[in-house]
């Protein structure tokens, strides 16, 4: 009896020294790791934005993941919102989309997706990107297989259906906050 005493208090002790290390570690870490997704969020709005955005601000600030862009002269010239969707084959599918003012997408950056190496993890190759580019964004976007215009990546249909559903709630959200 006094040998598994032993044991469990000394596996204890081991487990309760590596929980405040790991403890430590995340407090320590958490503000770099936040200022580096902030860096990389924005990076990602510039990156969608129409060609004639000289600046890039947010839309509303409070509201995370909205941007608008300006032209020269300071006029709203473009905006980047992030979408998400929970239904992609292996969880969330978020995005960071690129409208003109008047809701035609511009393009779109993957921000997370653990999607299907060699399958779904192609929602970023070119020819499929490209099928969005001057899309009316007023319209529900929708693979051909649901009724839609946008071709799904072979073989990984439910990443295809997360992409177009990404954008439109990044389209929801800009319309909700500039009405």
């Amino acid at each position: 009896m006094g040998k598994i005493f032993k044991l469990t208090f000394c596996l204890t002790v081991i487990a309760a020294i590596c929980a405040a290390v790991l403890a430590y570690v995340n407090a320590s870490t958490k503000d770099a790791i936040k200022a580096i997704r902030a860096k990389q969020t924005l990076d990602a709005a510039r990156a969608v934005m129409p060609s004639d955005v000289e600046k890039v601000a947010e839309l509303a600030p409070g509201v995370e993941g909205v941007f608008v862009g300006l032209n020269s002269v300071g006029k709203a010239s473009g905006y980047a919102v992030r979408g998400v969707d929970h239904a992609g084959y292996s969880g969330d599918v978020v995005l960071m989309v690129g409208f003109t003012p008047e809701f035609k997408v511009v393009t779109y950056k993957k921000l997370e997706a653990n999607e299907t190496p060699g399958l779904g993890s192609n929602l970023t190759s070119e020819n499929f990107v490209k099928q969005f580019s001057g899309k009316d964004a007023s319209i529900p976007l929708k693979v051909k297989k649901d009724g839609g215009d946008i071709e799904a990546i072979t073989s990984a249909t439910i990443t295809s259906r997360a992409v177009c559903e990404a954008i439109n709630d990044a389209k929801t959200k800009l319309e909700t906050i500039l009405k």
